[in-house]
């Protein structure tokens, strides 16, 4: 993690910062550096807590006491309550395709653009620890079977980034726009009645930093992405994208190449966007039928 960084672009300000393996960034509509400050300090707290509390990597947040109970109950907060609930909804959407157990597949994919798939005996000896429908969860208490565990890194982010834009809000008027790693939120139009302009990244033209097809303006409301554009595998002329169906333990066939979807919240469109992943070749029939807009690249 970096210290905040908070610096004069054109006619706002911007606060930087790396949190939950990203860069994140806070644009800031003000003429005022010690309300750029302010703002980005509470993103940049916000995102500090939700990383250390989530994160399947901090051996003293709430994932890792419940990962660590070898098959006995946990009682766990509000908040993280809500997160489960969350991810049980998930599960059901997505048919089982969209897991918070299936984290543990990282112990054989590693999408580093290498040849290095995994064989099938190995990823099929994880799949018994893969399974949210063997997990017993009665609000506010989980278990899960021995040797198990939970991710929550598929929502954490979005999460992160609509806590940030709630909290900022109930301190400034500031039009703001919070992005982490891609998954951003504006709280509003900017002082002169402008939207925040976002590009949609062009996987075919990752050579040039700034390529994109297309774009759109965001006023107040969600944008997230989902897609492999940097973590893949490949071999023997085969493309193998990161998004994994928790009931195979295999990349998902025919996937777009990306998919950005506004919606209301962050967590909203970045959820919408992993399930339309998810549904390989039908990624766009399914959000056809979510009535929400969305760029879909393939």
């Amino acid at each position: 993690m970096t210290e905040l960084r908070v610096e004069r672009v054109a006619d706002y300000w911007v606060a930087r910062f790396q949190a939950m393996a990203s860069p994140c960034e806070v644009l800031v509509d003000t003429d005022d550096p010690t309300v750029a400050r302010r703002v980005g300090a509470i993103a940049y707290s916000e995102a500090l807590r939700v990383e250390r509390k989530f994160s399947r990597y901090r051996a003293d947040g709430v994932v890792a006491q419940i990962n660590a109970a070898n098959g006995a109950t946990v009682e766990v907060d509000e908040e993280t309550a809500a997160l489960l609930n969350y991810a049980d909804a998930c599960y059901r959407m997505s048919d089982g395709r969209f897991d918070v157990t299936s984290g543990i597949l990282r112990r054989v994919w590693r999408f580093d653009g290498s040849a290095r798939v995994p064989e099938s005996q190995a990823v099929q000896a994880l799949m018994p620890l893969i399974g949210w429908g063997r997990v017993s969860w009665q609000n506010p208490r989980l278990t899960l079977l021995p040797g198990m565990e939970i991710d929550l890194g598929g929502i954490g982010k979005e999460y992160a980034v609509d806590r940030a834009v709630g909290l900022i809000r109930a301190e400034s008027p500031a039009s703001v726009l919070v992005n982490f790693g891609g998954d951003l939120v504006s709280s509003g139009a900017r002082r002169d009645g402008r939207a925040w302009q976002i590009g949609i990244e062009n996987p075919a033209q990752l050579a040039n930093a700034n390529a994109s097809r297309g774009g759109f303006e965001l006023t107040r409301g969600a944008a997230a992405t989902s897609g492999d554009t940097r973590r893949y595998l490949l071999k023997d002329g085969q493309r193998y994208p990161h998004i994994l169906d928790a009931r195979t333990g295999w990349p998902v066939e025919g996937a777009p190449k990306s998919i950005t979807v506004l919606a209301p919240t962050c967590i909203e469109a970045g959820t919408l966007a992993t399930l339309a992943m998810l549904q390989g070749v039908q990624a766009e029939s399914f959000l056809d039928t979510q009535g929400v807009k969305y760029w879909c690249l393939r």
